[in-house]
């Protein structure tokens, strides 16, 4: 799994100048602080929750969700560097202190990224929310609508596949919907005591039978931005989706003419597959000298 990390890991597009420069990924989450590693580069923050117009992030998962995939390191000299360290990043919050929110929210953000997506240059939205299978079918049916709607307004949108893994059928709520990019946990094998099970990332296939999660990333102890200042590990596929999210925005940034379509058709023809553990079903793992 070292080598995995070692090979997703950005030295090789930060070199060439790639860094998700003047691409935009919009942070679906609990919010955001006005952490070192940010700088300047939140362009905009709306709160769904309470109103508030005050940057803030009252449980921390959204932080560390934007410091993996934009976070600069500043705050650790460049150790701690998210995967597209110079992207813009806007941020809607749905979930309150406690991770809870509810699918109205949700949509209504959708909503929003869509009407802003010219304006801020908005080409990824990455989404480490989700609700389970057992959802209500109107609910489960409008969420899906939404997320759909952003990807055919050229919206790069990039979903986490859920934690209630290992079992078939277990990816959340957009994760399942067949056009956007579902990302599970390639290490979610590893003993990482954070109260999540052996084999948590979320599987498939479907209900119409596709493979999903497309991808697997690193999400077991990934240190990030923490709310609190300074960084804080977690777990989970919320930390394995905005590392595809910051791969695609390097990769937007070198080809910024790519369709949400084919930077889909990218990552399947890049993809490399690996043994993993537990019989996955998936296109393969991204390697960011292949992908770019």
């Amino acid at each position: 799994m070292d080598q995995v990390r070692k090979k997703l890991r950005a030295e090789y597009a930060h070199r060439k100048g790639i860094t998700g420069r003047g691409v935009t990924v919009a942070v679906m989450d609990t919010g955001i602080v006005m952490h070192p590693d940010f700088g300047k580069r939140i362009l905009n923050f709306a709160d769904f929750t309470q109103g508030r117009s005050k940057i803030y992030d009252d449980n921390g998962h959204g932080s560390h969700v934007s410091g993996i995939i934009g976070g600069n390191g500043r705050m650790s000299r460049g150790f701690y560097m998210g995967i597209a360290p110079e992207c813009n990043l806007f941020v809607t919050k749905v979930l309150d202190r406690k991770g809870n929110g509810n699918t109205d929210q949700v949509i209504r953000a959708i909503d929003y990224v869509i009407e802003n997506r010219m304006k801020y240059n908005i080409r990824i939205l990455n989404i480490s929310v989700g609700m389970l299978p057992s959802a209500d079918e109107t609910e489960k049916k409008n969420l899906t609508a939404a997320v759909e709607k952003a990807w055919n307004h050229g919206i790069v949108v990039v979903a986490a596949a859920g934690n209630n893994g290992p079992v078939k059928n277990s990816v959340t709520i957009p994760g399942q919907c067949k056009s956007i990019i579902t990302v599970g946990s390639i290490d979610d094998y590893v003993k990482h005591g954070r109260g999540l099970k052996k084999g948590y990332s979320g599987r498939g296939p479907t209900e119409c039978c596709v493979v999903k999660p497309e991808i697997l990333a690193p999400g077991t102890a990934i240190k990030s931005c923490s709310a609190k200042g300074g960084y804080e590990i977690k777990s989970g596929t919320s930390m394995s989706a905005p590392v595809i999210s910051g791969a695609i925005a390097l990769l937007l940034q070198k080809y910024p003419n790519l369709t949400p379509a084919q930077v889909k058709l990218r990552l399947y023809e890049k993809a490399v597959v690996l043994d993993v553990p537990g019989g996955q079903n998936y296109w393969g793992v991204v390697y960011l000298n292949r992908l770019l």
